[in-house]
């Protein structure tokens, strides 16, 4: 049906409104506690779904449909590991970070080792993250250029500066109340859609199932009872296995959420250990839930399209499905509704990256710089803001050097946000389990896990689920190992 005026205007109004909404919400901001932490008097329900929101970027809104389109919801697995994974970081993770004062995730290893390593650790966290969300942002302007017609420079401009705008004025506040507003945006939208083609489908909700079971299909199957393969290299090789999924799903989860300072932030904005845990088992009980809705999504596209493969639609991609749709097939009105869905996703995740590179940088770094050491409250709030707008600016141009998805700085982001996760986790493990390693022994298993993990991606073809564990595994082997070894000497 095409993208037209009714549909510029409600996503010009989404884009305006949340913009002015956020950074009136934020309220005025003393201090760094203010800016970065929301005073640390935050909603345990706002953070956990800010937190949804921050972890669901346009790739989840788009790719999951298309996932379960082309094949089945094996997918589910790895939802499950995260459930599993957010649970023990709310158990072991969190009761450690509210028993100090902590500002950052980082914080906590610079009590537990010494500021160097807090510091390195930090670095690492930003060097990963610039890379792995200009790469996410580049990605987001990909439906959203096939969608509206804009190029790919003028779709992540509008993304990045109005974002900008309220992350940069209202922090952390402005971040997590727009998120939870974005969060029913883009499911609004999906629901919407949904919604639209169980009514399209002669049968309904029979059409889907016939579909999906049709010519010995069972695209409703979650769990895989296939173990992949004869060899132990071909079962790590192997995607979506069930050992694979619920364990790579864990230990991913227990990285980003226990040791990534985009979602940690939010956990240390609570107003108690228990409003943190409360937030992140909201959160993990809704991703699972909505990971199932935007695949049972992809099954209802695929009853819609007749049961064909996506390259029978003159697709290169199963990730275009859902954006064929929303051109195609979607009324005046609800299509800016969905696209405004789809911006909704982009905006809540890149406002998070763009608030915890500030944070990170002013609190782990600069603050221990001579001139951080100097400053009065109301120097803290304009350096954290100095921080804000030069990493949403570093987003959003880096983002727009990207003119293709070959692009090989584009396989390089994605190779270190893989492999730096397993590490960093490794490292927290041997703060929190085993008392007797020291900083140096935490660097020594750290720099190994980052080897190992150069190792795996370079000469091996495991699939990515077993990465995070893999790191793990060798970071808290070989810090233990050098601890007996010193120790020994």
């Amino acid at each position: 049906m095409g993208f037209t005026f009714l549909d510029y205007t409600i996503v010009g109004l989404y884009l305006v409104g949340v913009t002015i909404i956020g950074t009136l919400i934020s309220g005025k901001q003393k201090n760094t506690r203010d800016y970065f932490l929301g005073g640390k008097e935050m909603a345990w329900w706002s953070v956990g779904f800010s937190i949804v929101a921050s972890e669901t970027s346009t790739l989840t809104f788009i790719s999951i449909p298309g996932l379960s389109y082309k094949s089945n919801m094996f997918f589910l697995q790895l939802a499950f590991g995260y459930f599993v994974g957010r649970l023990l970081v709310s158990v072991i993770f969190i009761p450690a970070y509210y028993k100090g004062d902590l500002e950052t995730a980082y914080d906590f290893l610079g009590k537990r080792f010494g500021t160097p390593l807090r510091k390195f650790t930090s670095t690492v966290f930003i060097i990963t993250r610039v890379l792995a969300s200009g790469v996410r942002l580049f990605a987001t302007a990909i439906p959203v250029h096939l969608i509206t017609g804009f190029n790919y420079p003028a779709s992540i401009f509008i993304i990045g500066v109005f974002t900008l705008i309220y992350t940069y004025l209202g922090g952390l506040k402005a971040v997590v109340a727009m998120d939870v507003v974005q969060m029913f945006i883009y499911l609004g939208g999906a629901v919407a859609s949904m919604f639209l083609i169980l009514h399209h489908l002669p049968n309904g909700w029979a059409d889907v199932v016939q579909f999906a079971s049709a010519d010995g299909m069972n695209k409703f199957q979650i769990i895989n009872g296939d173990w992949g393969a004869s060899s132990i290299w071909q079962f790590l090789s192997s995607p979506y296995t069930l050992v694979g999924g619920l364990l790579g799903g864990t230990f991913l989860t227990m990285a980003s959420h226990g040791t990534d300072q985009l979602l940690v932030q939010r956990l240390l904005g609570c107003k108690s250990k228990w409003d943190s845990q409360r937030a992140l088992m909201l959160d993990a009980s809704f991703i699972v839930i909505q990971f199932a809705f935007f695949l049972v999504l992809g099954l209802c596209l695929f009853a819609f399209y007749g049961g064909v493969s996506f390259q029978h639609l003159g697709l290169s991609s199963s990730d275009e499905i859902f954006p064929k749709f929303i051109v195609e097939n979607l009324p005046t009105g609800i299509a800016g509704l969905v696209v405004a869905g789809v911006l909704a996703s982009a905006m809540g995740t890149l406002s998070s990256s763009i608030s915890s590179l500030a944070s990170s940088t002013y609190l782990d770094l600069f603050k221990f710089t001579r001139r951080g050491k100097e400053l009065d409250t109301k120097s803290e709030i304009r350096w954290s803001r100095y921080f804000t707008l030069f990493w949403g600016i570093v987003l959003v141009g880096g983002a727009m050097l990207f003119t293709d998805t070959t692009n090989p700085v584009v396989e390089i982001g994605l190779k270190i946000a893989s492999f730096t996760y397993g590490g960093l986790l490794g490292t927290f493990f041997l703060g929190l389990l085993f008392k007797q390693t020291t900083q140096r022994d935490a660097y020594i298993g750290f720099i190994a896990g980052l080897l190992a993990m150069t190792a795996v991606l370079e000469f091996t073809a495991i699939d990515f689920t077993w990465h995070t564990f893999i790191g793990c595994v060798v970071t808290i082997v070989v810090g233990n190992a050098a601890h007996v070894v010193w120790k020994k000497k």
